[in-house]
Protein backbone atom coordinates (compact mmCIF):
# COMPACT_ATOMS: atom_id res chain seq x y z
CA UNK A 1 0.00 0.00 0.00
CA UNK A 2 1.37 3.38 -0.98
CA UNK A 3 1.76 5.61 2.06
CA UNK A 4 2.01 8.69 -0.14
CA UNK A 5 -1.34 8.15 -1.82
CA UNK A 6 -3.93 10.83 -1.23
CA UNK A 7 -6.27 10.04 1.64
CA UNK A 8 -4.13 7.26 3.09
CA UNK A 9 -3.67 7.85 6.82
CA UNK A 10 -4.88 11.44 6.52
CA UNK A 11 -8.28 10.79 8.07
CA UNK A 12 -6.95 9.11 11.20
CA UNK A 13 -3.74 11.09 11.65
CA UNK A 14 -3.03 13.87 14.10
CA UNK A 15 -3.37 16.46 11.40
CA UNK A 16 -7.04 15.60 10.90
CA UNK A 17 -7.73 16.29 14.56
CA UNK A 18 -6.97 19.96 14.07
CA UNK A 19 -8.54 20.26 10.67
CA UNK A 20 -5.19 20.67 8.93
CA UNK A 21 -3.64 18.79 6.07
CA UNK A 22 -0.64 16.53 6.06
CA UNK A 23 2.89 17.79 6.62
CA UNK A 24 3.85 16.56 3.15
CA UNK A 25 1.59 19.06 1.46
CA UNK A 26 3.14 20.05 -1.81
CA UNK A 27 2.08 23.65 -1.38
CA UNK A 28 4.44 24.03 1.61
CA UNK A 29 7.39 22.35 -0.08
CA UNK A 30 10.26 24.41 -1.33
CA UNK A 31 9.57 27.48 0.83
CA UNK A 32 12.91 29.32 1.18
CA UNK A 33 14.12 30.02 4.74
CA UNK A 34 16.04 33.14 3.80
CA UNK A 35 14.36 36.46 3.23
CA UNK A 36 11.40 35.60 5.43
CA UNK A 37 9.12 38.30 6.76
CA UNK A 38 9.93 39.54 10.32
CA UNK A 39 6.31 38.88 11.28
CA UNK A 40 5.95 36.14 13.87
CA UNK A 41 4.05 33.11 12.51
CA UNK A 42 2.42 32.68 15.93
CA UNK A 43 1.46 36.21 16.92
CA UNK A 44 1.30 37.77 13.47
CA UNK A 45 2.94 40.89 14.86
CA UNK A 46 6.24 42.57 14.17
CA UNK A 47 8.65 41.64 17.01
CA UNK A 48 10.31 45.05 16.72
CA UNK A 49 7.21 46.62 18.23
CA UNK A 50 7.55 44.40 21.32
CA UNK A 51 10.77 46.12 22.40
CA UNK A 52 9.94 48.94 24.84
CA UNK A 53 12.48 51.61 25.73
CA UNK A 54 10.40 53.09 28.54
CA UNK A 55 9.32 51.66 31.88
CA UNK A 56 6.05 49.81 31.84
CA UNK A 57 4.28 50.39 35.14
CA UNK A 58 0.59 50.27 35.82
CA UNK A 59 0.04 53.30 38.03
CA UNK A 60 -3.13 54.96 39.29
CA UNK A 61 -4.17 58.19 37.67
CA UNK A 62 -2.03 61.05 38.95
CA UNK A 63 0.44 58.77 40.78
CA UNK A 64 4.19 59.28 40.58
CA UNK A 65 6.70 56.69 39.43
CA UNK A 66 8.92 57.41 42.43
CA UNK A 67 8.06 56.65 46.01
CA UNK A 68 7.10 59.57 48.22
CA UNK A 69 8.41 60.49 51.62
CA UNK A 70 5.72 58.53 53.41
CA UNK A 71 6.69 55.31 51.61
CA UNK A 72 10.39 55.98 52.19
CA UNK A 73 9.83 56.74 55.89
CA UNK A 74 9.56 53.06 56.82
CA UNK A 75 12.77 52.20 54.98
CA UNK A 76 14.57 55.20 56.50
CA UNK A 77 13.55 54.40 60.07
CA UNK A 78 14.32 50.70 59.76
CA UNK A 79 17.66 51.32 58.07
CA UNK A 80 18.70 53.82 60.73
CA UNK A 81 17.75 51.42 63.53
CA UNK A 82 19.77 48.61 61.97
CA UNK A 83 22.73 50.91 61.32
CA UNK A 84 22.63 52.23 64.88
CA UNK A 85 22.46 48.72 66.32
CA UNK A 86 25.43 47.59 64.23
CA UNK A 87 27.51 50.66 65.12
CA UNK A 88 26.56 50.39 68.80
CA UNK A 89 27.51 46.72 68.85
CA UNK A 90 30.97 47.42 67.48
CA UNK A 91 31.42 50.41 69.80
CA UNK A 92 30.24 48.41 72.81
CA UNK A 93 32.66 45.61 71.99
CA UNK A 94 35.51 48.11 71.74
CA UNK A 95 34.58 49.76 75.03
CA UNK A 96 34.10 46.43 76.76
CA UNK A 97 37.48 45.13 75.68
CA UNK A 98 39.12 48.40 76.70
CA UNK A 99 37.50 48.57 80.15
CA UNK A 100 38.20 44.93 80.97
CA UNK A 101 41.69 44.60 79.51
CA UNK A 102 43.18 44.07 82.98
CA UNK A 103 40.82 41.18 83.67
CA UNK A 104 41.45 37.64 82.55
CA UNK A 105 39.21 35.76 80.11
CA UNK A 106 36.78 34.73 82.80
CA UNK A 107 33.01 34.59 82.95
CA UNK A 108 32.63 37.98 84.71
CA UNK A 109 34.59 39.66 81.89
CA UNK A 110 32.48 37.99 79.22
CA UNK A 111 29.29 39.06 80.96
CA UNK A 112 30.53 42.64 81.31
CA UNK A 113 31.49 42.80 77.61
CA UNK A 114 28.12 41.35 76.61
CA UNK A 115 26.28 43.89 78.75
CA UNK A 116 28.27 46.72 77.19
CA UNK A 117 27.55 45.45 73.67
CA UNK A 118 23.80 45.13 74.23
CA UNK A 119 23.58 48.49 76.02
CA UNK A 120 25.46 50.39 73.34
CA UNK A 121 23.61 48.63 70.52
CA UNK A 122 20.20 49.45 71.95
CA UNK A 123 21.21 53.03 72.75
CA UNK A 124 22.51 53.81 69.25
CA UNK A 125 19.58 52.07 67.58
CA UNK A 126 17.15 54.12 69.68
CA UNK A 127 19.01 57.35 68.94
CA UNK A 128 19.26 56.96 65.17
CA UNK A 129 15.74 55.56 64.98
CA UNK A 130 14.38 58.60 66.82
CA UNK A 131 16.26 60.96 64.51
CA UNK A 132 14.93 59.12 61.45
CA UNK A 133 11.40 59.23 62.84
CA UNK A 134 11.56 62.99 63.44
CA UNK A 135 13.07 63.61 60.02
CA UNK A 136 10.38 61.52 58.28
CA UNK A 137 7.55 63.23 60.18
CA UNK A 138 8.87 66.70 59.38
CA UNK A 139 9.48 65.75 55.75
CA UNK A 140 5.96 64.42 55.22
CA UNK A 141 4.39 67.39 57.02
CA UNK A 142 6.37 69.95 55.01
CA UNK A 143 5.59 68.15 51.76
CA UNK A 144 1.87 68.16 52.50
CA UNK A 145 1.95 71.80 53.58
CA UNK A 146 3.89 73.05 50.55
CA UNK A 147 2.31 70.68 48.03
CA UNK A 148 5.69 70.08 46.39
CA UNK A 149 8.58 67.66 46.71
CA UNK A 150 12.03 69.16 46.32
CA UNK A 151 15.30 69.70 48.17
CA UNK A 152 13.81 72.50 50.24
CA UNK A 153 11.77 69.90 52.11
CA UNK A 154 14.91 67.86 52.75
CA UNK A 155 16.91 70.78 54.13
CA UNK A 156 14.01 72.10 56.20
CA UNK A 157 13.24 68.66 57.66
CA UNK A 158 16.89 68.08 58.54
CA UNK A 159 17.22 71.48 60.22
CA UNK A 160 14.03 71.09 62.26
CA UNK A 161 15.03 67.56 63.25
CA UNK A 162 18.38 68.76 64.62
CA UNK A 163 16.75 71.62 66.48
CA UNK A 164 14.08 69.45 68.10
CA UNK A 165 16.49 66.62 68.94
CA UNK A 166 18.78 69.03 70.82
CA UNK A 167 16.00 71.15 72.27
CA UNK A 168 16.76 69.92 75.81
CA UNK A 169 20.17 71.61 75.69
CA UNK A 170 18.85 75.16 75.66
CA UNK A 171 19.24 77.76 72.96
CA UNK A 172 22.84 76.79 72.29
CA UNK A 173 21.84 73.17 71.90
CA UNK A 174 19.02 74.10 69.54
CA UNK A 175 21.39 76.23 67.47
CA UNK A 176 24.03 73.49 67.31
CA UNK A 177 21.45 70.85 66.45
CA UNK A 178 19.93 73.00 63.73
CA UNK A 179 23.36 73.72 62.27
CA UNK A 180 24.26 70.03 62.21
CA UNK A 181 20.94 69.12 60.65
CA UNK A 182 21.29 71.87 58.06
CA UNK A 183 24.80 70.73 57.18
CA UNK A 184 23.92 67.05 56.85
CA UNK A 185 20.70 67.61 54.90
CA UNK A 186 22.41 70.17 52.64
CA UNK A 187 25.23 67.73 51.95
CA UNK A 188 22.71 65.02 51.10
CA UNK A 189 20.78 67.33 48.78
CA UNK A 190 24.03 68.33 47.08
CA UNK A 191 25.04 64.70 46.67
CA UNK A 192 21.67 63.66 45.22
CA UNK A 193 21.79 66.52 42.67
CA UNK A 194 25.49 66.25 41.87
CA UNK A 195 24.86 64.77 38.40
CA UNK A 196 22.53 67.62 37.44
CA UNK A 197 25.01 70.21 38.74
CA UNK A 198 27.88 68.62 36.85
CA UNK A 199 25.86 68.42 33.64
CA UNK A 200 24.82 72.04 34.00
CA UNK A 201 28.40 73.19 34.55
CA UNK A 202 29.67 71.14 31.61
CA UNK A 203 26.97 72.47 29.30
CA UNK A 204 27.62 76.08 30.35
CA UNK A 205 31.35 75.65 29.72
CA UNK A 206 30.61 74.76 26.09
CA UNK A 207 29.27 78.24 25.52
Amino acid sequence: MDNNAPGSGGKGGFGSLFGGGEYSNTELAGVPLTGMSPLSPYLNVDPRYLVQDTDEFILPTGANKTRGRFELAFFTIGGCCITGAAFGTVNGLRMGLKDTREMGWTKPRNVQILNMVTRQGASWANTLGSVALLYSVFGVAIEKARGAEDDINTVAAGTLTGMLFKSTGGLKGVARGGLVGLTLSGAYALYSNWDHIRRGSSSSSLY
